[in-house]
Order: structure tokens, then C-alpha cells, then sequence
């Protein structure tokens, strides 16, 4: 790879503002600089520009992964995680390095006007630069963006497994979507951890929700249901649609042993006589 001559390096700090300038046009024209404040703006590319040219001077331009760069690759880490949560696309944020090209190539051609084989070695060493800046942005900004979506994939399971509680003793978990692996644990761990803290007796499972029942599915509800049963809680699968229970049938599934009700109200009605209560109309 080429290597940066230090009379590139003094050139880009002889000539900062001017490159600064270009630059945050460039940034501003390509939309890269949307949601930010000018002032946010100048701060984050004078204090990137200043780092380039330390670490270029320091370390080795062909290979930003050493520790002469630990600065620059720190800055572009931070800057692409906070782009990830507010919302910014991957394009706008490597656009935040690419876009410095050309003020950089037009100075560098000013600066080697006489010179057309150094030029040419300088550009090729430049271009290589920033294109391992541009990746390692891009990079920072996918695995974050990665991790914001598993977060909030995380907080829906949450909110769609809520655990509420009907009556002393009876709690009830209303099920929509579909059942799988990763929800079968959250279920049952949201589940368990109220049983324990309510002392609950009976739990209701509600699969209204669910729109298909198969194999899978019901495998997962009996592993909830052993679980159940294994905190010392009865449980009641309610919400069984003429539909799923003839998809059951078909499919030979053994839910022996389980007790299921049509619809919420009437697991909550036996739920209650299991606990020895008597709903009646107020006169």
C-alpha cells in the first residue's frame, strides 16, 4: 500500500479551514449532516480532520488498525453508535468520511501540481485511507443498529407477553402472534417469576391470539404448562377456536391432562370454582 507523505500531512494542516469548510458543504449537500446542529456539525469534523493528521503523522496511513489509531477508530465507533439511535441510514454516516475526498484529492492536487507521480501515489495512499475509515464506520454502524433492533425486538416480546392478574390466586397471560422458541421462554419466565411473587394457584394461558396452532406451537405449550405445573400452579389453555382444535385433531397432538376452554370468561369461571368462589348477579 502507499504510504502518506508528511508533505500531504502538513498541506491538510496548512490549509484545515478551508478544508473544513468544503467538507461540511459536502456533508450538508448530501443530506449526511441531517438532524445536526452547525455547531455539532463543526465540532465533529475539525475534531476528526485533527485526529486524521496526528495519527497519520504517528502511525502507519496504510493499516488503521493499530494502536496509533486507537483515537480516529475510538471517535468514528462513538460517533456511528450515537448515528444508530438517533435514527440516521448507514449511507449518511459513511458519507460522513467519503465526503471528504474531494477537498481533500482538489488540495492535494494543488499541492503536487508540479508533480504528477507523487500526486498520483498520494491520491492512491488517500483514497486507501479513507475507504478503511468509510468500512470501519460502516461496520460500527451496523453491529449498533444490529443491537437496537434486538434490544427493541427484546422490549416487544415484553410488552406482548403481559402477565395480568385476574383474582387473588388467578393469573391470566393473553397470547397474539405467533409462538416460538424465543417468545416460549420469555413466556415462561415472565409467567414464573408472577407466580412466585403473587403466590398464584391458577395460571390461564390465552392463545385467542395465536392464529395457527401446529406441532411447534404445541410443544412449546406444553413445556410452559410442565413448568407451570412444576411451580406447584395449575394451569388452563383458553381461546381454543373450533379452528385450532381441528388442526389439533389432524395432527394427532396429545394435550391429555390439559384443561382447555373455549374462551377467557370461562377458564376465569372455573378458575374461580377451583378456588371455591361463586360469582352471582346483584340483586
Amino acid at each position: 500500500m502507499a504510504a502518506l507523505a508528511r508533505q500531504t500531512t502538513d498541506a491538510m494542516g496548512s490549509h484545515e479551514a478551508a478544508l473544513l469548510a468544503e467538507w461540511r458543504a459536502n456533508l450538508e449537500a448530501s443530506g449526511a449532516a441531517r438532524g445536526l446542529s452547525p455547531e455539532e456539525l463543526a465540532r465533529q469534523t475539525a475534531e476528526f480532520l485533527g485526529l486524521v493528521i496526528t495519527c497519520a503523522v504517528n502511525g502507519d496511513a496504510s493499516n488503521i488498525s493499530g494502536a496509533d489509531w486507537d483515537s480516529a477508530r475510538q471517535f468514528l465507533e462513538k460517533l456511528s453508535r450515537t448515528r444508530a439511535t438517533q435514527g440516521f441510514e448507514s449511507h449518511h454516516t459513511a458519507n460522513f468520511i467519503f465526503s471528504l475526498k474531494r477537498p481533500l484529492f482538489a488540495l492535494l492536487q494543488r499541492t503536487y501540481a508540479t508533480d504528477p507521480a507523487t500526486l498520483a501515489d498520494q491520491m492512491w495512499a488517500t483514497t486507501e485511507l479513507l475507504d478503511q475509515l468509510g468500512m470501519h464506520t460502516t461496520r460500527t454502524f451496523q453491529k449498533s443498529r444490529e443491537e437496537v433492533i434486538k434490544r427493541q425486538q427484546e422490549e416487544l416480546l415484553e410488552l406482548s407477553t403481559p402477565v395480568v392478574k385476574l383474582w387473588d390466586g388467578v393469573l391470566a397471560l393473553p397470547m397474539i402472534g405467533t409462538l416460538d422458541s424465543q417468545r416460549t421462554q420469555v413466556v415462561m419466565e415472565s409467567l414464573l417469576q408472577r407466580i412466585v411473587d403473587t403466590g398464584s394457584e391458577i395460571a390461564i394461558i390465552d392463545i385467542t391470539g395465536v392464529p395457527t396452532v401446529d406441532t411447534l406451537v404445541a410443544q412449546h405449550l406444553l413445556k410452559t404448562v410442565t413448568a407451570i405445573r412444576l411451580m406447584g400452579a395449575d394451569c388452563i389453555i383458553s381461546g381454543v377456536r373450533p379452528q385450532i382444535a381441528q388442526t389439533i385433531v389432524h395432527l394427532g397432538l396429545d394435550l391429555q391432562g390439559i384443561v382447555t376452554k373455549a374462551n377467557l370468561a370461562d377458564a376465569l369461571a372455573l378458575a374461580l370454582r377451583r378456588s371455591g368462589l361463586t360469582v352471582v348477579k346483584a340483586s
